[in-house]
């Protein structure tokens, strides 16, 4: 393939295995005229294993703004530039939005690379419905406002998707269990596609107990998966969860919730999350 001049390139970067970047971003990381990276400090190691040259232009959260009349000149003179963050798809709880908004708002062409991003990398593992999710990011830094701000997502029947770091792990699953509940479901994922990657699912309050008694899982990056809020499966029919349950013997979760909402008319998405997340008796 060869590059277009004048054009931004989005470009998403292993989040733990090098093996991860696809053979299309390989190309553009070899082909632009500039790469703007968050830290060239940890793209530098990707680059010298791809046996990549391509000159590097540091921009993160703190020089953003300095850096985008400059990157904005490179683009409107012609040069390819590839944005990339440390770890995953840019823009994705890391830099990069400013630029990608004035190359929109100069009419700029702005190009997904698309690959890895530890988001949705973890949903696909979780065993968490997938029909509906919403990416919250980093939760904030202080305990008070952690919890108002999980407060306002106790009744969300979507999957919650949080990233933190090991800095903050524990205190932010234990408000966490505090306010969703201990029993909630959740899925914990740390390292992923790392040598020491675990995926682990459970309840939030053994999920804290787990963490409490081995330090070592409090280590690397994570990925937090929490369960949606359930209707009480009270407000469904009677004969909507005794078809639902029969069709269960027989059929996955999905074709059993979608045929049960067929002959019962209830809604799809409930029964689905009532089956997933085990709230039918039987």
């Amino acid at each position: 393939m060869t590059v277009a001049k004048g054009i931004l390139y989005v470009v998403a970067t292993p989040i733990g295995n090098l093996g991860d970047i696809s053979a299309r971003g390989i190309e553009v990381l070899r082909q632009v005229d500039l790469i703007a990276a968050e830290d060239t400090r940890h793209t530098r190691p990707l680059l010298r294993h791809l046996n990549i040259r391509t000159p590097m232009l540091a921009m993160y959260e703190h020089n953003e703004a300095a850096q985008l009349d400059k990157l904005m000149a490179c683009l409107a003179s012609g040069q390819a530039i590839a944005l990339v963050s440390d770890a995953g798809t840019p823009l994705i709880s890391d830099p990069g939005f400013p630029l990608v908004r004035e190359c929109q708002r100069k009419g700029i062409q702005v190009s997904p690379v698309p690959g890895a991003c530890a988001a949705v990398a973890a949903l696909s593992a979780s065993g968490l419905a997938t029909d509906r999710f919403y990416f919250e990011g980093f939760p904030p830094r202080t305990s008070g406002a952690r919890q108002q701000r999980f407060r306002g997502l106790v009744a969300e029947s979507a999957t919650l998707v949080f990233y933190e770091s090991s800095h903050r792990i524990r205190a932010s699953l234990t408000d966490m269990a505090t306010v969703f509940g201990a029993d909630r479901k959740a899925v914990l994922a740390r390292e992923l596609t790392k040598i020491h990657e675990t995926i682990v699912s459970s309840e939030l309050g053994r999920l804290v107990a787990a963490l409490e008694r081995d330090a070592d899982q409090r280590k690397g990056e994570f990925v937090i998966l929490v369960g949606g809020a359930l209707k009480n499966s009270d407000d469904v029919s009677p004969e909507a969860v005794r078809v639902l349950d029969i069709l269960l013997e027989a059929l996955p979760v999905k074709q059993a919730a979608s045929l049960a909402a067929r002959i019962t008319g209830e809604k799809k998405n409930r029964l689905y999350q009532l089956a997933l997340n085990n709230e039918v008796d039987g």
